[in-house]
């Protein structure tokens, strides 16, 4: 797209996207919950950010906030404007800016082309809330201070690009400029884009706020009243012969430093394993730090684990531990532990052996005194054999394996499980059951659990949502699995509930599509018809027929205006 005279569309395709339940309290653009907010209890919210945070990370926490709003509405933008390789298209982010009541867009440039990636675009921007805040408050500033506005043009940039657009204000009416002026380009034409994209990263706060979280549940740990509380693995899995060989195991591992490999299907409850552990043992009082080693990004991982050193890398701008040092001298459970890489595998090995680590950019080493509990859901022998996985720490870690069964191989703690959840989600959402009937604990009883206990909680979960205060939980009330089709909890019927059985319409096979597809054949011809046909069952009604087609009312607005010019 070349630079030219730029003009706004017609806007009422947005504003028909909006839709206001004042009975139910809530207000809708589109798919999306909206909210009305008094500018000036925004304007107190950026006041005590930058009062506690500091006018930096303020800046770069409300860069996000509009970041994540531009992102939400060029999703918006996709629908009721379904060509993205228009300017019409994109011109949705101004306009929902101004309709939103944040600033006045006026366009004086704009050229871009999706498929080479190239973008510069060049707005005014007058009336801005945060402007008339900021002077409010704090006075002239000294630098711009649209941070949400600017924020949300990255935002709906980067995801209508599909790539990292970068806007920053040239000119603000906050600084004492006649109004405020914004420029965008690809985040590398910028000679300061690192500078730029540093407040689009998450704030090294959340680690200090994650940390404290974690010291605060150690606490709460030392505070638990022993005489009212039973045993966490017990009062927390079961009572069955299988698990108990489990408790007996952990019990015994308790009273050594030795390291304990958790082995077992997906859901079986190994953090809670490592959590009875830790709580029997005489590490207790100490904290437990759990870690998804499948969450973290491998090249982040040891930086995690390890801690780092100021300045190892990009990004990082301050030294921190990591949650080895966080759990020193307490217990660290490692789930997912096949995904280390092999840097890291390496780093664990030399912890377990030498009970020493180095931070990431660090030359110093560091004594740690951790207990180490490792988790996998596959075999790691199998995963030796194959390269994926050290041999030595494996035989490291495999000093005190401990297999955890799953749910399907004992069957007698499902009714044991299902009062225990039964409790927990009547207490959240403040409902009162009659609980299960006993054809859906039948039904529980003989489904094979893929998903084990984690299957089972979500299960619960979802029926108690659904059922009625005072009633029983039914068999339809559950959430379907569909691992196993022939199960009773699988059956569906056309309205998207469970069914005992299989409507006649559902089992008949799909030959008109072979038809369909024969020599000649037009999709372009295929839709056309069906767009006429629907219209026709509509009597002209386009949302109407929207709804028959499964399409929202602009995209099919947009389709006949294409059959119209062709």
């Amino acid at each position: 797209m070349t630079e030219q005279q730029l003009t706004l569309p017609d806007t009422q395709d947005l504003l028909d996207q909006i839709r206001f339940e004042s009975d139910e309290g809530k207000i809708w653009l589109d798919e999306q919950r909206m909210l009305l907010i008094h500018s000036a209890v925004m304007g107190l919210l950026r006041n005590e950010l930058i009062q506690t945070m500091g006018i930096e990370r303020a800046k770069g926490f409300l860069m996000r906030f509009g970041y994540h709003t531009g992102w939400r509405d060029a999703e918006l933008a996709k629908k009721v404007r379904p060509d993205m390789t228009h300017e019409e298209a994109f011109m949705v982010g101004p306009q929902l800016h101004a309709i939103k009541g944040m600033v006045k867009v006026k366009p004086i440039s704009l050229e871009f082309d999706v498929d080479t990636g190239h973008f510069h675009g060049a707005f005014d921007w007058f009336n801005s809330h945060e402007v008339e805040t900021h002077l409010a408050s704090f006075g002239q500033s000294d630098i711009p201070v649209c941070w949400t506005l600017i924020g949300y043009a990255s935002g709906f940039s980067t995801y209508y690009m599909n790539r990292q657009i970068i806007f920053r204000e040239t000119q603000c009416a906050g600084s004492g400029a006649s109004h405020c002026h914004i420029e965008g380009r690809p985040a590398e034409d910028w000679d300061d884009a690192d500078e730029l994209e540093k407040y689009l990263l998450p704030d090294p706060m959340i680690e200090e706020l994650l940390a404290l979280q974690n010291e605060v549940s150690a606490l709460k740990d030392q505070f638990r009243n022993p005489e009212v509380e039973e045993d966490l693995l017990f009062n927390s899995v079961g009572h069955s012969a299988a698990f108990k060989n489990v408790c007996h195991l952990i019990r015994k591992a308790s009273k050594s430093k030795v390291s304990v490999l958790l082995q077992g299907e997906t859901g079986v409850g190994k953090e809670i394993v490592a959590k009875g552990l830790h709580s029997s043992s005489d590490r207790a009082e100490q904290a437990f730090v759990a870690v998804n080693c499948a969450c973290i990004p491998p090249d982040l991982i040891e930086a995690e684990l390890f801690g780092v050193e100021k300045g190892a890398y990009t990004g990082a701008t301050q030294s921190r531990e990591g949650k080895f040092e966080r759990a020193h001298l307490g217990t660290i459970f490692l789930d997912e532990v096949i995904e280390l890489t092999p840097r890291a595998q390496a780093s664990l090995l030399r912890v377990l052996q030498e009970s020493e680590l180095e931070r990431v950019g660090d030359s110093r080493t560091r004594r740690i005194d951790v207990r180490v509990v490792a988790a996998a859901n596959e075999d790691l022998e199998v995963a030796v054999q194959e390269g994926r996985f050290r041999a030595d720490l494996f035989y490291r870690l495999n000093v005190y394996p401990v297999h955890i069964p799953p749910l399907r191989n004992r069957t007698e703690d499902i009714p044991l499980l299902t009062d225990h959840f039964l409790k927990k989600y009547c207490a959240l959402y403040n409902k009162k059951t009659a609980g299960v009937t006993d054809k859906a604990m039948q039904a529980l009883m003989q489904y094979k659990w893929p998903g084990n206990i984690r299957e089972l909680e979500n299960m619960i979960e979802r029926g108690v949502i659904l059922t009625e205060n005072n009633h029983s939980i039914g068999l339809t009330s559950f959430f379907p699995s569909l691992s196993e089709p022939s199960h009773p909890l699988n059956i569906i019927n056309g309205k998207g509930f469970l069914s005992e059985e299989r409507n006649e319409q559902d089992k008949q096979p799909l030959n008109d599509v072979d038809e369909l597809l024969v020599d000649n054949f037009s999709l372009e011809q295929l839709e056309q018809q069906l767009i006429d046909k629907a219209m026709q069952q509509a009597n002209g009604n386009v949302s109407k027929a929207a709804r028959k087609l499964g399409l929202t009312r602009p995209a099919l607005a947009y389709r006949l205006k294409k059959m119209q010019e062709n």
